[in-house]
Order: C-alpha cells, then sequence, then structure tokens
C-alpha cells in the first residue's frame, strides 16, 4: 500500500510498504481522510521533534523511518480477536494518544501526562497517510451517520481545542481573547461558542484567517492598526477573563497575559519551538495565572457529539482537499507558501 513516511528532516517519502493487518486488540481501518496537522508540518522542517529517530520509542518500539498522520477518520474492514466494540463497516475516528497506564499520571486517568506519552502518526505503529492504518481498539471511536469523514478528521484537533476550554477557568457570561486563528484557534472560538461564551476577541494577522474568525461569531483585531493590548482593553471594558495563546510566538505570549483582568488566566495551547520570555511583574502585579495544556483526554465524545450538533464545521475549517500522491507539494509546501491556508485534507486514493 501507499504510505507517507518520514525518514529525516525535509526527507519524506511516498512509498510502497506492506499493508497492516489486524493484529490482537487492533482495528484495521481503511483510511478516508487524514488532516495535516502543524506537528507534521514541523517535523517534515526541522524533525526529529517527537519522532524516535536513534532510540525506538518506549510504547510503540518503533524508529524512523515511520507513517506520519495523527488526524484521521475511516472505515472498519477487519478487527482483531478480541476486539469487542467495533465491527466491519463501522465509521471512526482515531484518538492517537500512546499512554503506559501504570505512571502516577496514568493511574489518575490523566493519560496525555503520561511520563511516555506519545502519538500513534509520529511515533510508530502507523499512521493516517496511508491507505490502510491497523489501530488498538481503545484509540478508536465510533461516528455517527450525521458526522462526515471530513469533520471526522477534524476530531483529534477539535479535541485539543475543547480540553484547553475545559482546563481553563472560564465560565458562562466571561469574556476571552484568542491569539492565532489557525486551525487550532478558529477551533478553540468553536469550543467558547460551545461553552456558552460569546465575547471573544480574536487576533490574528493573516487577514484572511481573521475574516475567518469573524464569520465563526469573534470580533477580529488586526495587529496592525495599533497596540494590540490596547485594543483589548478598550472592546473588553478593561481586560478579558481569559486569554487563550495558540501561536507559539514569544512576544504573543505577553500580549495574551496583558490583555487579562486582574485575576484573569492566560491559557497556553501552542507547542513553543524555542523559549519565551515573560516579564514576571505582568503576572503578580495583577494576581494573574498563566497555564498550558498538553493534547487532551476523555473529550473525543464530547467533541463528536458537538459536531453532529453543528459545531466545527469542515465548510468553515477545511479549505484544501488532496491526495497522497500531492501531500508533500500540494500539502506541507503549500502551507508554508500559502498563509491563507486552514486545515488541508489529504484522502488516500
Amino acid at each position: 500500500m501507499k504510505a507517507l513516511r518520514w525518514h529525516n528532516a525535509k526527507d519524506v517519502r511516498l512509498e510502497n510498504i506492506e499493508e497492516p493487518s489486524a493484529k490482537k486488540g487492533q482495528v484495521k481501518l481503511k483510511i478516508e481522510w487524514c488532516g495535516i496537522c502543524g506537528s507534521d508540518l514541523h517535523e517534515y522542517l526541522a524533525g526529529p521533534i517527537f519522532i524516535p529517530y536513534e532510540t525506538p520509542d518506549a510504547l510503540s518500539g518503533e524508529k524512523a523511518p515511520v507513517v506520519l498522520g495523527h488526524e484521521f477518520s475511516g472505515q472498519v474492514v477487519e478487527v482483531g480477536e478480541g476486539v469487542a466494540r467495533f465491527q466491519v463497516g463501522d465509521r471512526v475516528c482515531v484518538e492517537p494518544i500512546y499512554s503506559c497506564g501504570e505512571c502516577e499520571a496514568c493511574k489518575q486517568g490523566k493519560y496525555n501526562l503520561c511520563d511516555k506519552m506519545s502519538f500513534y502518526g509520529l511515533a510508530g505503529g502507523g499512521g493516517g497517510f496511508a491507505e490502510f492504518a491497523s489501530v488498538p481498539e481503545h484509540m478508536i471511536h465510533k461516528l455517527p451517520d450525521t458526522v462526515s469523514f471530513e469533520q471526522g478528521a477534524l476530531v483529534e484537533p477539535a479535541a485539543v481545542a475543547l480540553h484547553a476550554i475545559k482546563q481553563s477557568k472560564i465560565k458562562v457570561g466571561d469574556s476571552a481573547a484568542v491569539f492565532g486563528t489557525g486551525p487550532i484557534g478558529l477551533m478553540v472560538i468553536e469550543a467558547l461558542k460551545a461553552a456558552g461564551i460569546t465575547d471573544i476577541y480574536a487576533v490574528e494577522l493573516s487577514e484572511q484567517r481573521r475574516d475567518r474568525a469573524v464569520e465563526l461569531g469573534a470580533v477580529g483585531v488586526d495587529p496592525t492598526n495599533g497596540d494590540v493590548v490596547e485594543q483589548i482593553l478598550a472592546l473588553s471594558g478593561g481586560g478579558v477573563d481569559v486569554a487563550y495563546e495558540v501561536t507559539g510566538v514569544s512576544p504573543v505570549l505577553t500580549q495574551a497575559i496583558k490583555s487579562t483582568k486582574f485575576n484573569g488566566e492566560t491559557m497556553i495551547v501552542s507547542i513553543f519551538e524555542k523559549e519565551a520570555s515573560v516579564h514576571p511583574q505582568n503576572i503578580v502585579l495583577k494576581e494573574r495565572s498563566v497555564t498550558g495544556i498538553i493534547g487532551y483526554r476523555n473529550v473525543f465524545p464530547a467533541v463528536i457529539s458537538l459536531m453532529a450538533r453543528g459545531y466545527f464545521p469542515a465548510d468553515k475549517l477545511v479549505t484544501k482537499q488532496i491526495t497522497l500522491d500531492e501531500v508533500i507539494s500540494g500539502g506541507f509546501e503549500s502551507l508554508l507558501k500559502e498563509k491563507n491556508h486552514l486545515k488541508i485534507l489529504v484522502k488516500a486514493e
């Protein structure tokens, strides 16, 4: 079968590899759609970051080359021995977190904080940029008929957004600012709306992305129109309750913190490639708090339910659909050169 495998930075190859079978406890999927994640792009440009390169991953037991892709949906074509919850024909999506089940975080049910946490589609085992994948049963979630396969490929990034909202202090009646309206930032806006938040300010340099945030119900804030913090303080009447940082850019983190009112909170959603400088006085003098999330836990069913009710619409979030043969030039390179893109979905054909 065809599969996109990472060998090294800027060395990602579409290769013919052996088609997997459903081993004990696994479900084999014919992959329908797989989204290109920012982490895939980072691995393409400057990996290995999460990919095990010299030493095999502690949980998958594999190292590069590995099949990429962890935001995907598909249809069950085979079930392995011992699998009871799924049958051939089921429409599903994948929650791709590997966790050990034995460390203290896992014992508390916080499997995304596992000491050995890694991702299917980055750390080995298979991936979504392929024709087929065999996935551990516990990673699989059924999709109702009202949720398309395209939406199914958005469940994973939407879960990041919903987890960020659930872990923050936001409550109905509060105001929020979202810094960065790429795919995750837009999904944070959707998750805020689902939580009953109506006063949402979206900070974004790209006019196209900012306009998309406005379409989803946020007030657009253009950083080129003056000091961002002053704009948000004026619009919100003194600062927002919670700011969500979704850029991974150091100066933006400071802006997010300073945009909150006293006792406000800044939630870091993005992954920073470099250290970020923050002046403690911006936190201390207003008794603000700064926290963060990694991935998600126990939210896939809620995301799927919200999608069935119309949240996280694929037509507002997906800007391009391509095939596996096009994933490098039409996917990775396109995202690097064309900043107007949001989510690009890849079809295995």
